[in-house]
C-alpha cells in the first residue's frame, strides 16, 4: 500500500502537448533538446518537432510500444503505406536492353486516389493523386510543381 505522501502537481500530458502546439520554434527546439538529449534537432519544421515531442512525452508518461507491436507496425507500413506500398503497386516490367524506360508512374508517389494535404498561409490545400498527374481546385496538373505554382503563384 502506498503512503499518503503529497504528490507534486503535474500538468497532464495532453495539456502540456497542446500548450507546445502554440510554442515558438525556439521553444520547441529547447524542449526537443531537453527530451532527446540533443543540442539541435534535425529539423526546423514546427509541426514535425511538435509531433516528435508529443510522442516522446507520451512515451515517458505511458511507456513505449512493445517490440513485437512495433515490428508489426513496421511490417504494415512496408506493405500498405501509400508511399512504400509494394503490395498495392504492380511491378513494372524491366525495359529491354537499348530501350528507354517507359514513362510509368513514379513509384515514390502515393497511389492514385490518395489525397495530399498541406497548410499554406492559413489555407488547407488538398491535392488528389491521379493515375497521370494531380487534381487541385477542380483542375488537373501534370506535376506537383505545377500545383505548387498554381497555389503560390511562383515557380
Amino acid at each position: 500500500m502506498k503512503e499518503n505522501a503529497p504528490e507534486t502537481p503535474r500538468t497532464p500530458v495532453i495539456e502540456r502537448i497542446m500548450a507546445l502546439k502554440e510554442a515558438s520554434l525556439e521553444a520547441l527546439k529547447a524542449e526537443y533538446g531537453a527530451l532527446f538529449g540533443k543540442e539541435s534537432p534535425c529539423s526546423n519544421n514546427k509541426a514535425y518537432l511538435w509531433r516528435k515531442i508529443a510522442y516522446r512525452l507520451q512515451e515517458i508518461e505511458y511507456g513505449s510500444l512493445p517490440a513485437e507491436t512495433q515490428g508489426k507496425i513496421n511490417d504494415l507500413i512496408q506493405k500498405y503505406d501509400p508511399v512504400n506500398n509494394q503490395a498495392l503497386r504492380p511491378e513494372e516490367p524491366q525495359p529491354s536492353p537499348g530501350r528507354r524506360k517507359s514513362s510509368a508512374r513514379d513509384r515514390r508517389l502515393p497511389i492514385p486516389g490518395a489525397i495530399i494535404q498541406k497548410e499554406y498561409k492559413g489555407r488547407n490545400i488538398e491535392v488528389k493523386v491521379l493515375e497521370k498527374g494531380f487534381e487541385y481546385d477542380g483542375k488537373q496538373y501534370r506535376t506537383l510543381s505545377a500545383v505548387a505554382k498554381a497555389v503560390t503563384g511562383v515557380h
